[in-house]
């Protein structure tokens, strides 16, 4: 843990990151969480946790490797803290997990492993293992000579010891969790009450000898569950006859082979099985071993079926209808009268897909552009788009090949859209596009009028549902002229465009971000209005950091609410004494970037698609749009203050990453903010919020603090 007592400016991003899956840790040992629901938090823990040792343990596990000598110990230190503040979180896990199935025990559920079985539930296993499973199992008998299959890092595999005529082999089987569900229901025991769940890979331990008969005379056969991560970073050659899809196609292939960055096993492997699959697998002391319980890829716990009431799992919010899209002829003559601002999943993302299908059959529409990073499977965007290239229009489309993890359905989406005629864009060498934008260039009378969409979140309806979001739409006819040239910027990276109200990365984000704060730290020294308000996924860029605290130096009042990672420490005295954080997790993953500066009284309020990170600044083509109407200001900030008021959900972002909860003052009623959001949006009204000081309502003017001695 961070110690205070050092003064430390500086957060390792991994060990904040581990912070933030700890408080998703939290809701999965809460009581007042639906015990359903907390069993799926168990397998976004366990998800959050499979990317972080593919991503940025791997990043870490290369800088140990490739550094300089003084910097390779550093590296190795880091390596060993995560290690081993993964090693606490996984008890944590365990020791949730036992609770939970507790829980589901008293409520007459109950998740069996093979030897809970009674007679007539072995053979119902039995007769599903010859009917369902058998034929998707491929054993591998493995030996000294030959090398051990790659493993695939979404799979989990059962590593089984078999025992015959005084010798001993080992095999290795993968359970096939992709094609068949993980949790099998079986009838209760006879003369009992109740619902039944066994894993695939107990029915597969109850059959295991039939797995191997006729191979062997085996007197024993046992399996244990073992889990291996690799590195996902993606390699792309620089072979010029190739395309930069069949690049990454190669990558991908590559990838399947990364190297090995994290073993988890069951604890009750015998050394002889477990020293063998080290060996094999070529894992080093770089490399994160985990024991563990007998149970591994609880990513799976996401679709963990409720088979009691309702009321074990979280009681879904309705969307709310947008009023003023609800009186238009059509959205487009809605957002001509006025700029449109959604908030997903308050609102529904059907709006979006309206939009787009709009100008899709709308015969005044001459083209339209849209860059897609991630959607969904079956996206309705995408419908849309070559519905509008049926319908004559010029259709452009940026498809980002290298969003992580999608890459391979990007493909095959760039693909699609390029058979069905539209204009399809592969990115910007050397830049991820990770901007949220749409340009509709509609005819109206003698001149062309630009309709733009300006994002914080993906077009996909999957995640739409999941995750806060803003989509802008405006008919601003300067953003929707700036729109257009960023994907102009795109498609043609050597023309340099001058931008007055759009911040684009990598031309102007950091110098605009950096004069607005310098802007803040001014009207301090002024005695005029002055404050910052940041929320985002993840604030890790150190030189906005550290210009953050110069700001609290100068008596800027800052609050920040950051779902991830955060390697500013609030709160230090002599550095960072007007810097409040908190984080909040809860229903919906919290995914906006809203960055507000108060600007002498003249509040300025921007979304953007950019994290508060190096690579988002610097590295990607991301946008962040100012929101200048009067009533979305208000939205907004009527939104962050609810936030800013959670006393339910939010915890307290500190140089400990103690992760408290913030506590309620004795008789301040509970806000719960995304359920009191949903209340606002639906009536109008603001909750009665707790008063807020001055500070974090940054409505007047800090008095500069004094720095502490050695600060």
């Amino acid at each position: 843990m961070t110690d205070v007592s050092t003064e430390q400016t500086w957060i390792a991003k991994e060990l904040s990151w581990l912070s933030f899956n700890e408080r998703v840790l939290q809701e999965a040992a809460d009581p007042k969480v639906p015990v359903i629901q907390r069993i799926r938090y168990l397998g976004i823990f366990s998800n959050n946790l499979d990317e972080f040792f593919r991503v940025r343990v791997a990043d870490v596990r290369r800088l140990a490797a490739f550094s300089t000598p003084s910097k390779q110990e550093e590296y190795k230190l880091l390596l060993e803290e995560i290690r081993q503040n993964v090693l606490k979180l996984q008890r944590r896990f365990d020791g949730t997990y036992s609770a939970l199935m507790k829980e589901l025990q008293r409520r007459k559920i109950y998740l069996v492993n093979e030897k809970q079985l009674d007679d007539a539930q072995r053979d119902y296993v039995k007769r599903y293992f010859f009917s369902s499973i058998q034929q998707e199992l491929e054993p591998i008998l493995l030996d000294d000579v030959h090398p051990i299959p790659e493993m695939s890092d979404a799979s989990i595999y059962l590593a089984i010891r078999l025992g015959f005529e005084g010798q001993t082999r080992f095999a290795l089987l993968e359970v096939p969790t992709a094609r068949l569900d993980r949790f099998i229901r079986i009838p209760s025991r006879k003369g009992k009450r109740g619902k039944v769940l066994i894993t695939l890979e107990n029915i597969i331990r109850v059959c295991l000898q039939e797995v191997f008969r006729g191979i062997f005379p085996l007197d024993s056969a046992e399996a244990y569950t073992i889990k291996l991560t690799r590195d996902a970073e993606l390699e792309l050659s620089e072979e010029l006859t190739q395309t930069f899809v069949e690049k990454m196609a190669q990558s991908l292939k590559r990838r399947k082979k990364g190297d090995p960055v994290r073993f988890v096993y069951d604890s009750a492997m015998p050394n002889d099985l477990l020293e063998y699959l080290i060996k094999r697998l070529g894992l080093g002391r770089l490399d994160s071993m985990i024991p563990g319980g007998r149970y591994h890829n609880s990513k799976d716990f996401m679709r963990f079926p409720n088979l009691g009431p309702a009321y074990l799992e979280l009681k879904p919010l309705p969307n709310i209808p947008h009023p003023d899209i609800a009186k238009a002829a059509n959205i487009l003559s809605c957002i001509r009268e006025q700029d449109v601002l959604l908030y997903y999943p308050y609102h529904s993302f059907d709006y979006l897909t309206d939009f787009v299908k709009t100008a899709a059959i709308d015969p005044a529409v001459k083209d339209i552009k849209v860059s897609l990073y991630r959607v969904a499977s079956n996206s309705h965007v995408v419908d849309a788009l070559l519905n509008a290239v049926a319908n004559h229009k010029e259709v452009t489309v940026v498809v980002e090949l290298q969003a992580r993890f999608d890459e391979e359905a990007n493909i095959a989406l760039s693909q699609r859209l390029t058979d069905g005629g539209v204009n399809v864009i592969l990115g910007v060498p050397g830049l991820k596009v990770h901007g949220k934008l749409i340009c509709i260039t509609r005819q109206e009378g003698t001149v062309q009028r630009y309709y733009s969409h300006v994002g914080t979140g993906n077009f996909n309806e999957k995640t739409a549902s999941l995750y806060t979001d803003f989509s802008l739409l405006t008919y601003d006819q300067e953003i929707g002229d700036e729109v257009a040239k960023v994907f102009d910027f795109i498609e043609y990276t050597y023309k340099r465009h001058q931008f007055k109200n759009l911040w684009v990365s990598p031309l102007n984000t950091r110098e605009n971000l950096l004069a607005l704060v310098d802007g803040e730290i001014a009207n301090a020294n002024e005695g005029k209005q002055c404050g910052i308000t940041l929320k985002c996924n993840n604030l890790v860029d150190k030189e906005l950091i550290d210009r953050l605290y110069a700001a609290s130096a100068a008596g800027v009042p800052i609050r920040i609410i950051v779902r991830g990672m955060c390697s500013l420490a609030p709160g230090v005295p002599g550095l960072s004494d007007n810097i409040e954080a908190i984080s909040i997790v809860d229903r919906y993953l919290e995914h906006p970037r809203v960055y507000v500066f108060r600007n002498g009284g003249e509040p300025r309020y921007f979304i953007s698609s950019a994290d508060l990170m190096t690579r988002n600044i610097d590295f990607r083509v991301e946008v962040s749009c100012p929101v200048n109407s009067k009533p979305l200001q208000k939205m907004i900030q009527n939104i962050l203050d609810i936030q800013w008021a959670d006393n339910v959900k939010a915890r307290i972002v500190d140089a400990t990453m103690s992760n408290h909860f913030r506590p309620r003052a004795k008789g301040v009623a509970m806000i719960r903010s995304q359920e009191q959001i949903h209340t606002y949006l639906s009536t109008g009204k603001l909750p009665r919020l707790p008063k807020l000081d001055y500070r974090s309502r940054n409505e007047a003017p800090v008095k500069r603090r004094k720095k502490a001695k050695g600060a």
